[in-house]
């Protein structure tokens, strides 16, 4: 009969080797969080201590302030308008925060990564304040049709200028840790976050749409205002002269070739003589963006009128003599081109020019520091046309 032999016995694990075994497998998910955690974004991340570095850059803008004014004109219309440009003014505010910031291109993704989870609390706040902003009183909705662009554009910067700061703050501090709330940070120039994003970003974004916005009130109103001025004004005039000259006149009767009688006559006038521009003839305002310029233009200026008022000094009459009108109408009238010449003679036209120019800058020049600081007025003359006529021969 065959004899069973039990199996030999497993030696089991020494307890210091089930020891060391354990420190190994607690030390790799130590290294294996920390790994994972330290990436901005994943499920275990939580925000970095960063030493920021600060650098110069530029603010780059991908916005279109024609199609901008067009959404702030129609919010409601164009509410999904409304909530992408709030996202594009957004986000590119905080794209030029993080290069400032020296941020790397991971902390910078997990920045916009972390606003587009806010967005649509932020954009809610936008659009609500706006709406109510704009529909305040009765009187807002004539200031609103008035000012056109201009008027939305300052009520978008008030609600931009309540959010911005605070939107930034929310979203880098989700992102990188601060120490008792403070960001460590080094470099040439350093602000805060917020300053920033307000003094490089929003407010060159709202002085571009601001300009934008004048540009569109002006070009819209150009018609209006242009037609005031032919219509109130109507005639320009910029210089008067006035002058006083005398003639003397002596006729003598003769009979048979004696000098029987004499007859004196001297006569004294005034002349005033306005020379300007005929704004019905032509008037013209056209605004050149790309120049930064105003340009006016005037018809060539003209003796507008002309008024002779004589003056009869001295009239003595011989006997057999009649002192016809002829005589007086003709010495008036040597007066009258004589003052005429030589008003042209003294450069008036010229003058007038320059008092053209003048007023026309002194009226224009408000308008266009509302459009922007550096535009400036530029006045110029229609030259007359010169109708050529065909003969056959």
């Amino acid at each position: 009969m065959a004899e069973y032999a039990p199996p030999p016995n497993k030696k089991a694990m020494p307890l210091g080797n089930l020891v060391i075994v354990i420190l190994i497998l607690a030390i790799g998910g130590v290294l294996a969080y920390r790994y994972f955690a330290a990436k901005p974004g994943s499920f275990l991340a939580a925000p970095a201590e960063y030493q920021l570095q600060y650098m110069p850059a530029d603010f780059k803008l991908d916005l279109d302030p024609e199609m901008a004014l067009a959404v702030l004109q129609n919010p409601k219309r164009y509410r999904r308008e409304f909530d992408e440009m709030v996202y594009d003014i957004n986000t590119d505010i905080l794209n030029h925060v993080s290069n400032r910031l020296g941020l790397n291109d991971s902390l910078r993704r997990a920045i916009i990564q972390e606003y587009d989870g806010e967005h649509d609390v932020f954009t809610d706040l936008y659009f609500r304040d706006f709406i109510r902003m704009r529909d305040t009183s009765a009187s807002v909705y004539e200031t609103w049709y008035e000012e056109g662009g201009r008027k939305v554009t300052e009520i978008f910067e008030e609600v931009a200028a309540k959010y911005t700061c605070f939107m930034v703050n929310k979203i880098l501090a989700a992102v990188i840790r601060t120490r008792d709330g403070n960001i460590l940070a080094k470099g040439n120039d350093v602000t805060t976050p917020c300053g920033i994003a307000m003094g490089e970003a929003l407010d060159p974004l709202i002085a571009r749409m601001q300009e934008r916005a004048a540009i569109d009130d002006f070009s819209r109103s150009k018609g209006i205002f242009q037609e005031k001025v032919e219509r109130v004004i109507g005639e320009l005039a910029t210089m008067e002269v006035r002058d006083k000259k005398g003639i003397n006149k002596k006729m003598q009767t003769t009979i048979w070739g004696i000098n029987v009688s004499n007859t004196d006559v001297e006569i004294t006038a005034i002349s005033i003589l306005k020379v300007g521009f005929r704004l019905t003839d032509y008037f013209d305002i056209a605004l050149d963006s790309r120049n930064k310029l105003i340009n006016i233009t005037l018809p060539e200026p003209v003796i507008l009128s002309h008024e002779v008022l004589p003056k009869i000094e001295k009239l003595d009459i011989g006997w057999l003599r009649e002192l016809e009108n002829k005589s007086i109408n003709e010495g008036i009238n040597s007066l009258r081109e004589t003052f005429r010449a030589e008003a042209l003679e003294s450069n008036i036209m010229s003058r007038a020019k320059g008092q053209a120019n003048d007023l026309m800058n002194t009226m224009f020049t408000p308008v266009a520091q509302m459009i922007g600081n550096d535009y400036q007025i530029k006045v110029s003359y229609r030259q007359p046309e010169i109708s050529e006529e065909i003969t056959d021969f």
